[in-house]
């Protein structure tokens, strides 16, 4: 049976304690891209936190070279220009809409260079007071939803769990708000709208997993037999079709959001939230599995009771001779070469394995 085979049964080996130590460090090298680029170039923030004003016009065939100089006419060479849908040209300046004559200046320029009327000029301004206002607001909801999803956990299940999965959470945004700053998307409500569906998201695959680990946990089958390391890499195979699946439909409308949105509808506003969106999904799915896992399994093997067992396991194999925990069960499967291959007797002679007995229902 190949490994698509044993993935789509449910049946998958993966060896999830030792890939751990390979995605923690891709995880740590992203953070850290993140974090220089949040650094040096800083996050692209939308009117709607900065303030300013921001016009659109129809501009087929014009290049943003010719956009600046015309903006430079009238004092804005400095402001930011950007192509919507190929030909909306949308120009975001530092102005408030008390500055009447430069705002005037700038749609006049924008009408001469496209050949509109100022009436085909949209223009939207919004103060600096209600940018910070509206950033407060937004800090403060992803607070609000720090504070109440830990204690939702802790009640749930445990602190320990409730820490990793924030600390999942965590990862998540910074990953994001690295790549947002990387390649200088713009940050916008929609943005932050998708930041908290990302989140729900992760939580909820996040969750999925603890349970599963718990539940495992409480088998009679493993209790004092297994590490609790080995019990999280059991839950883990147990969800991981699971965990695709779940990821790949989600994906596939986002995607198809995405490309309608963008190419085909020019709707900037879904896009915006698509991207991030996106991001999210396929991170939310990878620190479920490589970052919220590994973290509560260091929390929990470090518990008196667990450091007892893997000691006692320890010297039980150690008294047996042989190599790695008792108990360290391996993920559900079928039968290995090892239990159905011929048995060699006393004599040399080859014993064909044992026929096991059906039971009758």
């Amino acid at each position: 049976m190949n490994r698509w085979q044993r993935l789509r049964r449910n049946q998958t080996r993966v060896d999830f304690p030792t890939v751990w130590k390979q995605t923690l460090r891709l995880s740590a090298t992203l953070i850290l891209i993140g974090v220089i680029a949040l650094l040096v170039r800083g996050i692209n923030l939308g009117i709607e936190f900065e303030g300013g004003t921001v016009w659109e016009a129809s501009a087929p065939g014009v290049s943003t070279a010719e956009v600046r100089d015309a903006l430079r006419g009238v004092g804005q060479a400095d402001a930011k220009i950007q192509f919507i849908g190929g030909d909306l040209v949308r120009v975001r300046a530092e102005l408030e809409a008390t500055d009447a004559s430069s705002v005037a200046g700038v749609s006049q320029a924008l009408a001469d260079l496209t050949g509109q009327s100022l009436d085909d000029i949209n223009f939207n301004s919004i103060s600096a007071s209600w940018g910070n206002e509206i950033t407060g607001k937004a800090v403060r909801a992803l607070i609000v939803f720090f504070i109440v999803v830990a204690l939702y956990i802790t009640l749930r299940l445990e602190w320990k769990m409730a820490l990793a999965a924030l600390l999942a959470v965590g990862h998540d945004i910074l990953i994001t708000i690295g790549f947002y700053a990387l390649f200088q998307f713009e940050v916008t409500p929609a943005t932050v709208i998708a930041f908290l569906t990302i989140m729900g998201y992760s939580l909820y695959d996040t969750l999925v997993v603890f349970d599963k680990a718990r539940d495992h946990q409480r088998r009679a089958a493993l209790a004092g037999r297994a590490t609790y390391t080995r019990i999280m890499n059991s839950a883990l195979n147990t969800v991981l079709m699971r965990s695709i699946n779940t990821t790949v439909t989600s994906v596939l409308p986002v995607l198809c959001m995405l490309v309608i949105g963008t190419l085909i509808l020019g709707a900037v506003t879904l896009a915006e939230f698509a991207v991030a969106l996106l991001i999210g999904l396929l991170v939310g799915t990878y620190s479920s599995l490589f970052v919220a896992a590994p973290a509560v399994t260091w929390l929990k093997e470090r518990e008196p009771q667990n450091v007892e067992l893997r000691e006692r396991l320890q010297a039980r194999a150690q008294s047996r001779g042989t190599t790695g925990l008792e108990g360290e069960v391996a993920p559900a499967g079928p039968p290995s070469a090892a239990t159905t291959s011929p048995r060699p007797s006393q004599t040399g002679t080859v014993i064909p394995p044992r026929p096991r007995k059906r039971k009758h229902r």
